[in-house]
């Protein structure tokens, strides 16, 4: 008995046509035919039955394809290892990003990282920063890239830099030409923000509350780009993070103060969640990034 007449045998298995199986296989139906009668042989018992045009697996077939699977799995996975280039890593990264950084800093973060592991599967989710912490807590996430989160998690952060979010109006806004605009100055002012359930929002108005300013909030969007577009469009303005400006084109963007809005970006963990050596290659990959980004600002 060789291997590869355990690979025609899982694959006659799992189509239960020799046809194709073979071509699975790339073979002829004839020289698979002849391997699995081979099989039979050797095994001394019948492993399919031929039923007119109809190909059934026995109970012995059931049997022995139940106990050959992992071995094939564990084979291809061996060989694969070789073929994969050394340092190149394997698996599954799952990460979930608030719609901040999902806009920019993401796709580029996954680009360099598989232009170097090209072996690897990444699932990227745009999440609020609540989902994003459940998620993790339930391990249903590997990591997090979202702003500092409130306490009350079982959960480690890493900053990464600190953002000011600036005002965002159209080209044509009377405070368009403005280089600072202060908080108070909002008052009244007509308004597009996330909802209150995002930890932006939260933090916004805990700055138009210092400041005594009362906004009037005319359109909530829970998607960034959107909103952008919105004040495009209208008389609106909106305070976003400077990370989430993808274009300017018929935007400007002021500096906010008294008090400037800021929040910190950063990779959330599980505690005890950094064995996982792609995860843990890929958060090393943002830090570079983000250096490289504030060493040329």
């Amino acid at each position: 008995m060789e291997l590869r007449h355990l690979r025609y045998f899982s694959a006659l298995a799992e189509t239960l046509n020799f046809t194709r199986a073979a071509e699975k296989n790339h073979v002829t139906q004839s020289t698979l035919s002849h391997q699995i009668k081979q099989l039979e042989e050797e095994l001394s018992v019948p492993l399919f039955e031929r039923v007119g045009k109809r190909v059934l697996i026995t109970e012995a077939g059931d049997s022995l394809l139940a106990q050959i699977t992992p071995a094939l799995k564990q084979i291809d996975l061996a060989v694969n290892a070789l073929l994969t280039s050394p340092g190149t890593m394997t698996g599954c990264i799952r990460i979930g990003a608030t719609y901040t950084f999902n806009t920019n800093l993401v796709p580029k973060y996954l680009a360099t990282f598989l232009s170097k592991n090209p072996e690897m599967k990444i699932v990227s989710e745009e999440l609020p920063q609540a989902e994003i912490i459940r998620k993790l807590e339930e391990d249903s996430l590997d990591l997090g890239i979202a702003y500092r989160p409130n306490e009350g998690h079982d959960l480690w952060f890493e900053p990464l830099f600190n953002e000011e979010m600036v005002l965002i109006t159209g080209v044509n806004h009377p405070l368009a030409k403005r280089k600072r605009v202060r908080m108070i100055e909002l008052n009244n002012m007509r308004m597009t923000l996330l909802p209150k359930i995002f930890n932006t929002r939260q933090q916004l108005d805990e700055c138009f509350r210092a400041c005594g300013a009362e906004p009037q909030i005319v359109v909530e969007m829970n998607a960034i780009s959107p909103m952008l577009e919105l004040v495009r469009q209208t008389d609106l303005v909106a305070i976003v993070g400077e990370t989430a400006l993808d274009s300017a084109k018929g935007l400007s963007a002021v500096a906010l103060e008294n008090p400037t809005p800021i929040r910190t970006p950063g990779v959330l963990w599980k505690k005890g969640g950094r064995e996982n050596a792609a995860v843990n290659e890929f958060a090393a990959m943002i830090r570079r990034s983000v250096a490289l980004r504030e060493g040329d600002g």
